[in-house]
């Protein structure tokens, strides 16, 4: 199946949480902490403007992104999980050096 968002709606896979901590801790899966990043699979349209114009999209497809905490909506399309969120949620694009 595949999805499509709406308005300034986007389409985000997180990522994976980690497994160990920095000192070589293994974390059971109670202890991990939901990860604040993921990649872009999907943009909607653009929000409409009152000048009947859509707004362009500051991210685009496969960039990898820091976004809220508690920001989007989560959903489970043929297994996987996403997350739907206004861009506004999205903090930062990270990129690599």
């Amino acid at each position: 199946m595949k999805i499509r968002p709406l308005a300034d709606k986007v389409l985000i896979k997180r990522l994976e949480a980690e497994n160990m901590t920095k000192g070589g801790i293994v974390l059971p899966d109670s202890a991990k902490e939901k990860p604040r990043r993921g990649k872009v699979v999907s943009l909607g349209d653009g929000k409409l403007l009152d000048n009947g114009t859509r707004s362009k999209f500051q991210v685009k497809v496969n960039d990898l992104v820091l976004f809220t905490s508690y920001g989007g909506t989560e959903i489970k399309i043929d297994g996987q999980e996403y997350l739907i969120m206004e861009e506004s949620d999205i903090l930062a694009v990270l990129e690599q050096k």
